[in-house]
């Protein structure tokens, strides 16, 4: 297919948000490694960088509220904290899948890319079934090493899987739907280029909307058996 030509005003803003989007996660970074705002897994602290290469300088007040602020070092330099908002435990609880999608579309599109491999003759089909089954075995592993470290209540394997699996899934309505909606109207660009990662950070962005009511659900039902906080920050 022929790609269509994006609109002229994305180029100069893709390539300012992606600039921006970079310098917020080198803030994290150090703020986490250099600084020494350590949190208690490196899992997290990914979570955070990550979660900063989309979300661009959206991420640094919700680092700041719910990454920083429950750390070991933040809580011996300040009053602890306890207040935590069920909108921010609901926003900062949605992170680690949106990690975990934004790392398997990173691994999916070059491995589908350099196999040719594809799904009904459509390349983009074999990428979105990747995409999903990496995302929801890494958000697997991550609620039940938390949830079973933490010992609060603790998780079970399927409980976990049921987790990963309903929170991906919802996160994929937005982001795999976007990328269908780019593939058909033929303005994906290609893999790489700056308006390629934009485009990809707007998809992240409506996969974490797309998300959150999911996660509210699972806290509020106490199917995460703790708290979005504890999970990015008392493991």
């Amino acid at each position: 297919m022929e790609m269509q030509a994006l609109p002229g005003w994305v180029d100069p803003v893709a390539k300012v948000f992606v600039v921006l989007a970079v310098l917020a996660a080198i803030a994290v970074a150090y703020d986490i490694y250099g600084r020494g705002y350590r949190q208690r897994a490196a899992s997290v602290e990914a979570v955070w960088i990550i979660s900063a290469l989309w979300l661009g300088l959206f991420a640094l007040p919700l680092y700041a509220r719910a990454g920083r602020s429950h750390t070991a070092k933040w809580q011996a330099e300040h009053a602890p904290d306890q207040q935590v908002s069920l909108a921010t435990e609901t926003a900062s609880g949605s992170l680690p899948g949106a990690a975990a999608s934004t790392v398997s579309h990173v691994l999916a599109v070059p491995f589908v890319l350099a196999t040719g491999l594809s799904l009904f003759s459509v390349p983009m089909y074999a990428m979105i079934v990747i995409i999903l089954v990496l995302a929801i075995a890494m958000l697997f592993a991550f609620e039940y090493s938390t949830a079973n470290r933490l010992k609060v209540g603790g998780m079970s394997v399927a409980m976990a899987l049921v987790v990963a699996t309903v929170t991906v899934v919802a996160f994929d309505v937005g982001m795999v739907g976007w990328m269908l909606v780019l593939h058909f109207t033929e303005v994906l660009p290609s893999p790489g280029s700056v308006n390629f990662l934009f485009l990809m950070q707007i998809g992240n962005l409506l996969g974490f909307v797309a998300a959150l009511p999911v996660v509210a659900f699972l806290l509020k039902r106490g199917i995460k058996p703790v708290g979005a906080r504890d999970q990015m920050a008392a493991i």
